[in-house]
């Protein structure tokens, strides 16, 4: 089996984990770095100006250059990850050179919350794809309603090694609230309404200067690398918000934050109450008053208590595989059962 992948060489997302268990399980791989290619489009000031007023000036150099690299590896799957970069002709020619054509979307498809959730050849590419993967329950009936192809529950997941875990618990607990992750109107809406309650949140990522409102909070610059999954654990809470796209799913922080043993408060979603169990491994909100009183009684918990959801939590994640690795394990086994077929 030959996979060409589409994605980044960015150890931090999903793509990249994907491309490296690929890797490790054997896989003949080659991993085609579309989003740092437009990243590096845009480093150039000229090129950031045409960007905004015509991105497919870019994407057909991408494009062209993808084509190449099909050519040279002969594929028998090509995976885009996402995909707004990838073209409709480019996909109809690869289809025509019997490559089996495989999608993940990290986002909503038909939901674009923001301008690097999607774009117009999200939309016209999903016809192309003879697999598609989705870590949303809802997101999966439609695209079967509207495509009539193949598509696969993919969920999210953690990347949090044995090794990587035992040196993050060294990390002194702080018993306060904490909310990792970039500001905007949205987010800082929910914190400002929990602030109201009383609430003082710690705030890692950017913009979070901008809101003058939030000021009572401790803000932080952006996290990463092994620092990320330090901040996740060593809070006592660990608040979760749901964008837009996915209300009703779940989200990369559902999976790393028991995966780091964090204390996960999230909004109460079906999807995160199959998952983990409330109350012992993950804690679930219905409204902002809710919240509140249950960051209030977390925070005045029993340090024994809570020790014990965080090892509920993060055992949870192993035996139930909500790694990365175990996930590509899955991956595989439906494109060797597909291309088998």
């Amino acid at each position: 089996m030959k996979i060409l992948l589409t994605g980044s060489y960015n150890p931090n997302t999903i793509a990249y984990y994907y491309y490296k268990y690929l890797l490790e399980s054997g896989v003949s791989v080659v991993n085609f770095p579309t989003f740092d290619k437009v990243d590096n489009y845009n480093k150039i000031f000229l090129n950031k100006v045409s960007f905004k007023l015509n991105p497919n000036l870019c994407y057909r150099k991408i494009n062209k250059e993808l084509k190449e690299a099909v050519i040279k590896f002969n594929p028998n799957f090509l995976w885009v990850f996402k995909g707004m970069e990838i073209l409709p002709e480019f996909l109809s020619w690869a289809k025509a050179q019997r490559i089996i054509l495989v999608n993940y979307n990290p986002d909503n498809p038909y939901i674009f919350s923001g301008k690097g959730s999607g774009n117009k050849n999200i939309i016209k590419n999903l016809k192309y794809y003879d697999i598609h993967f989705t870590y949303n329950n809802e997101i999966l009936q439609q695209l079967k309603s509207e495509t009539r192809k193949q598509v696969y529950f993919l969920p999210f997941g953690h990347d949090v090694s044995e090794k990587l875990f035992q040196e993050i618990q060294k990390e002194n607990e702080i018993i306060e609230a904490c909310f990792l992750g970039n500001a905007d109107n949205y987010r800082a809406g929910i914190i400002h309404e929990l602030n109201m309650r009383g609430i003082v949140f710690n705030l890692y990522g950017k913009d979070w200067d901008k809101y003058s409102y939030l000021k009572s909070n401790k803000i932080f610059g952006q996290v990463e690398g092994i620092d990320y999954y330090k901040t996740l654990y060593k809070y006592r809470v660990q608040l979760n918000i749901m964008r837009v796209h996915n209300l009703n799913s779940h989200n990369m922080r559902t999976f790393e934050i028991p995966g780091s043993g964090g204390i996960q408060l999230a909004p109460y979603t079906v999807e995160q109450a199959t998952f983990f169990e409330e109350g012992k491994e993950i804690f679930l909100y219905k409204n902002f008053d809710e919240c509140a009183q249950l960051i209030n009684k977390l925070l005045t918990e029993n340090k024994t208590v809570t020790d014990l959801i965080r090892k509920n939590a993060r055992k949870r994640c192993i035996n139930s595989g909500y790694s990365y690795a175990d996930q590509t394990k899955i991956v595989c086994k439906i494109l060797k059962e597909y291309s088998g077929n």
